[in-house]
């Protein structure tokens, strides 16, 4: 019966499809689902060391990660870059709509190609991989703290036929420039939606982005960018 009275309001436009409701806040582009990790974006100074046991000299370490966006055309992505890091160098994280997982592709220390997928929830990036000859299941989980200014990951591996992972290192960040990122907590980038800190102008007017590759997007095509950003505002 109520199946019956829902179709009847819907026929004399009453209501609205309920199954479309919400469609417009559900955005599941790459760019879109990525926008979820914009705390991620900037330069972050980490310390790493193993986890579970007492740290032995020599084996804590110092690294630089940072993170910025790439566009191209309709499609975008996030890169990482590791310097001075023990296990990575590199990365490439990407949303695949069609599968709803992210992507992350890593360069380890070996230079070799890695590819972890898995999904963004509750606030835990948690990405898995399986390595083709020891079977072997290694994750990853990513998040930010501390109102942003904290960036932490953790590695961890699980043998074939083994029910429970082992926690293998864990790197925890602070953002460079802590002070600035609280105090412009609130400048908005208008290409990604994240922390502005670098500045560009249109027209004489100054805005700011989050990243370099925000900026170069930005600078390509700043009328677009600039339009999209004055029109959100104005809904707001």
């Amino acid at each position: 019966m109520y199946r019956i009275i829902i179709a009847l309001l819907i026929a004399v436009g009453l209501i609205g499809d309920i199954s479309s409701a919400g469609d417009d806040e559900d955005d599941s582009s790459p760019k879109g689902a990525l926008q979820a990790l914009n705390d991620f974006i900037g330069e972050w100074k980490g310390n790493g060391a193993p986890e579970k046991r007492r740290i032995e000299r020599g084996e804590s370490w110092d690294e630089t990660v940072s993170w910025s966006w790439k566009f191209k055309g309709d499609d975008a992505w996030l890169t990482m870059a590791v310097k001075n890091g023990r296990y990575f160098k590199s990365g490439e994280l990407r949303y695949l709509p069609d599968k709803k997982r992210y992507q992350l592709t890593v360069v380890d220390a070996k230079d070799q190609k890695l590819v972890f997928t898995g999904q963004n929830k509750d606030g835990y990036l948690t990405l898995e991989r399986v390595d083709p000859d020891t079977r072997e299941s290694q994750r990853l989980t990513m998040n930010s703290a501390g109102d942003g200014v904290r960036f932490i990951y953790r590695y961890a591996h699980k043998p074939d036929g083994r029910t429970l992972f082992s926690k293998d290192y864990l790197v925890a960040c602070t953002k460079a420039g802590e002070s600035l990122a609280a105090k412009e907590k609130k400048v908005e980038c208008p290409v990604s939606g994240g922390l502005g800190t670098i500045a560009v102008s249109y027209n004489g007017k100054t805005y700011y982005v989050c990243c370099s590759g925000c900026r170069d997007a930005f600078n390509e095509n700043a009328e677009k960018y600039v339009k999209e950003f004055e029109a959100k505002k104005k809904k707001r």
